[in-house]
Formats: structure tokens, sequence, C-alpha cells
């Protein structure tokens, strides 16, 4: 009998917390798409937050999705001068998982202000804009992930390096820490891989600098792009992504990544960028993504995941460059998983 007491007292117990553990994820849940007590409800989420600069003063196009209190991801597109539209298929991911989520042009790229003044398009700069970004938005070490991919990696690190202390989390997407060895990369590997008389053909287009010319064009895309940076037939390409393509600044584009797909090449300003030999100081919990077919080594993405102290390396086996579209499979799964290890306090890198 006092057995039977014992363990009646035990299952009511369990009973209890289980269903404060299903009231307090609930009340997030519920919560999630609840704009009224938000300054952007009338907007529907979005902010134009200005930004001061050397040059003056100018605005950003932000869009914030859902409310969690303890998970706000900042997410920092590719480029230079892409758009968040890169992004537009955490729609159908995030919001289930009640993740918080804010689409972000920077400065120059489509929906923000777009300044022509070439000053303007530095690292430093870039992350004093995040960082003006981040108190607008009232995000800090409580809730704060910053999610950067290709270009956007690039910014997230060196944000990281810089102001790691108001991070929560950090995710390094489709991103190596160096531009000569991302050339290398490109030079050796990616190239060599094309049909000898496509690169060859390739090669010389950039040779003669004729990067207009919509042959080449027409080779990228048929050969490369489709390898290399979203690995599906160029129709079935999402409408978002044909959508950031034709939206890209091209100005921010060549003056910083330069005018070549096959690395950082000319006199563009990320050419010798190499953040290597800091990124063991970065203690944050980092996740950092990879994807076989990509046009980052994913070797080099997976080594930056045991530079840094706290780091957790996610492979896309099925993916590319934009591997957040042709290998949703394996992206999603990892990244909601980091991002509730980081909130839950249960992460351990890898």
């Amino acid at each position: 009998m006092k057995m039977k007491i014992i363990i009646c007292s035990l299952l009511t117990v369990l009973m209890f917390s289980n269903c404060k553990e299903k009231k307090e994820v609930d009340s997030i849940k519920a919560n999630y798409l609840d704009f009224s007590k938000r300054d952007d409800q009338f907007t529907g989420g979005i902010k134009m937050i200005p930004i001061t600069t050397p040059k003056g003063t100018f605005k950003v196009w932000t869009k914030t999705v859902g409310n969690n209190p303890t998970i706000k991801v900042l997410l920092l597109h590719g480029g230079p001068g892409g758009t968040h539209e890169f992004f537009e298929c955490f729609d159908g991911f995030f919001p289930n998982e009640s993740v918080e989520y804010i689409y972000y042009d920077q400065l120059g790229s489509y929906y923000s202000d777009q300044p022509n003044d070439n000053s303007l398009w530095t690292n430093e700069r870039f992350v004093e804009e995040v960082e003006q970004v981040r108190k607008a938005l009232k995000l800090d070490n409580s809730n704060f992930y910053l999610m950067g991919q290709s270009w956007g990696g690039i910014l997230a690190m060196e944000y990281a390096l810089k102001y790691q202390k108001n991070l929560k989390g950090l995710i390094i997407a489709n991103m190596m820490a160096s531009a000569p060895a991302y050339n290398k990369y490109a030079d050796e590997v990616l190239g060599p891989q094309l049909d000898p008389k496509v690169f060859v053909q390739i090669k010389e287009f950039e040779k003669n600098k004729d990067y207009t010319n919509p042959k080449y064009t027409e080779l990228l895309y048929k050969y490369y792009y489709t390898e290399h940076i979203l690995r599906m037939p160029i129709d079935k390409w999402p409408e978002s992504i044909n959508r950031a393509f034709k939206h890209i600044n091209p100005n921010v584009y060549v003056y910083m990544q330069g005018p070549s797909e096959f690395g950082i090449t000319g006199d563009a300003t990320l050419k010798n960028w190499d953040v290597t030999a800091r990124l063991k100081t970065i203690k944050v919990p980092t996740l950092v993504i990879g994807a076989k077919y990509d046009t980052m080594d994913p070797k080099h993405m997976e080594w930056i995941s045991k530079e840094v102290q706290n780091g957790r390396f996610l492979y896309c086996p099925n993916g590319s460059h934009c591997s957040q579209y042709d290998d949703q499979e394996h992206y999603f799964p990892g990244v909601i998983k980091f991002l509730k290890d980081v909130d839950s306090g249960n992460f351990k890198k890898s």
C-alpha cells in the first residue's frame, strides 16, 4: 500500500512538471504572431532604421517575423549588395519552431538606401552598421543570434571579432575565413571540375574582362551555378532566388567581390581578407555550415568550427552555396537544433 502511494505521488509530480513545461512552450507559440504590443504592428514588422555613417545618415530596411523573447535571429545576406530575399525560404521553417527572425537589407542593397559612394563599402563600416541595427532592435546577449551567409558570413565573423559580448550565438553559413584560401579552392578544385572546353571559354572571357558578355553569363549559369550555387535546373529556381539575383547592386558587389565568380579577383577590396589567425578568440557558441558542392571548401568550414572555442559543424551532403534551398532536409533541422540547444543551455561543441 505504501509503495502504491509513493508511485502515485511520483506520477502526479511528473504530470505536473510536464504540464508546466508544456504551458511554457505553448506560451511562446501562442504569442509568436502577436504584434499588438509592438511598435512595428502598423507596418507588419518592417522598420526603416537610420544608420549614421561618415557620409551622413541613411536608412536600412528590416522586417521582424514572430515573437520569441530568447531567440531572435538577425540575418546577414550575401553579395555584397545582395538582399534578404536569399533567405525567404526561412518562412517555411522558422515560424513552426517559434523562432523570431529579422530580414535585413544592408546599406546599398535593394530595399535600403543606396548611396553612390564607394568609401562606405568597408568591412569596418558594415560592422558598425550591424551594431546600430542591433541597438535599434533592442537585441542583446540574452536573445541575439547573428546568422550570415556568404558575404554575410564574412560580416558575421567580423562582427563577432569585435562585438561578441552582445551575442548569444553565431552562425557562419557557406563562407570560408580567408579570401586567398577561397581563391585557391576555386582555381584548383572547382574550375578543373568543369568541362575543360567550358572552363577555357570562361577563363578567356575573364582574361579579356568581358564579364557582361551574354555568352559568359550563359556558361556560368548552365555549367557552374547549377552545380555550385543552387543545384536545380535554372527553370526550377525559386522565384525568391531569381528576385534576389535581379536586385543585386552591381556597384557594391564588383567593388568588394570583383566581377569574377571564380574567387575574389582584380582590385576587389575583399581580395586579401583573412581572419583565420583570429578565429580562436571567438568564444560564443558558433554553428558553421558547409556543403558538399559549395563554392566554399567544406573541409575549411569544418576547420573553422574546431578553431573557434565553442563550435559545431553542420554538413549538408546535398547542398551547394544556397544549401538553405537545395539541402533543406539537413540545413533547417541542424540550424534549429543549434538555436534551441543554445537557448536551453544544452549546447555542446562538436
